[in-house]
């Protein structure tokens, strides 16, 4: 780990399609070099968040741009502290959830900006950019139960971990302030009173968010 990436490239990949171990690593915008190898710089932010030496001041102007997406200011935040800037805020900007199925692994990853990501089992990926009443209040939901957490726990200071096992668990939360965790097996987690919340309310968001891609399939045929 150097002072731009906080993870190695390709050092975590759950699936066999290669295309979805790079969205995977996305997911958490912690290596900055696959953003570099996936993203052009066309201007702000990008200029900044992709460039070899990044100026602080700038990236802090980022994080606090909330025209942006969440993604990029996660970038920022990240890049701040692996040069050595403290960040003193707290704010949860991802929640990221994985369950390991035994054909494969589930991931579901909600931003604060409403935007989502789910990855299935049978590798399939569903892009969902589209802020409805219905999603905001899905993932509000989720945040609400996800921050219950974060006051709970402490920040992880090592790199990201890899995905968890068959019948297990993870939720991650991508924090301004750092990375933070919880894996257990599924059916101990979900009954947790910290951890079920969390799991219901993303088994909820990720419902919907299925049911909104059949139905559209089902229009455009």
């Amino acid at each position: 780990m150097n002072s731009i990436n906080l993870m190695p490239e390709h050092s975590i990949a759950p699936y066999a399609n290669e295309g979805l171990n790079r969205i995977y690593g996305l997911l958490f915008c912690d290596t900055i070099d696959l953003y570099k190898s996936e993203t052009k710089p066309t201007g702000y932010p990008w200029d900044t968040l992709l460039s070899d030496n990044p100026d602080p001041n700038e990236l802090t102007a980022i994080t606090t741009d909330n025209t942006l997406e969440t993604r990029q200011q996660l970038l920022a935040y990240n890049l701040l502290r692996a040069k050595g800037f403290p960040v003193h805020t707290k704010a949860l900007l991802g929640v990221i959830i994985e369950v390991s199925l035994g054909d494969g692994l589930d991931v579901l990853a909600a931003y604060s900006d409403g935007t989502c990501r789910y990855i299935n089992h049978i590798e399939s990926l569903l892009v969902w950019d589209t802020q409805t009443e219905k999603t905001n209040q899905l993932v509000g939901q989720l945040f609400s139960d996800s921050l219950n957490v974060v006051k709970r726990i402490g920040p992880w200071d090592q790199a990201r971990t890899t995905f968890p096992g068959e019948g297990m668990v993870k939720l991650t939360f991508l924090v301004s302030d750092g990375l933070y965790f919880g894996q257990g097996p599924f059916d101990v987690l979900q009954n947790d009173s910290m951890g079920g919340p969390v799991i219901d309310s993303a088994t909820r968001l990720m419902t919907y968010l299925i049911d909104q891609r059949i139905a559209s399939n089902k229009s455009t045929k």
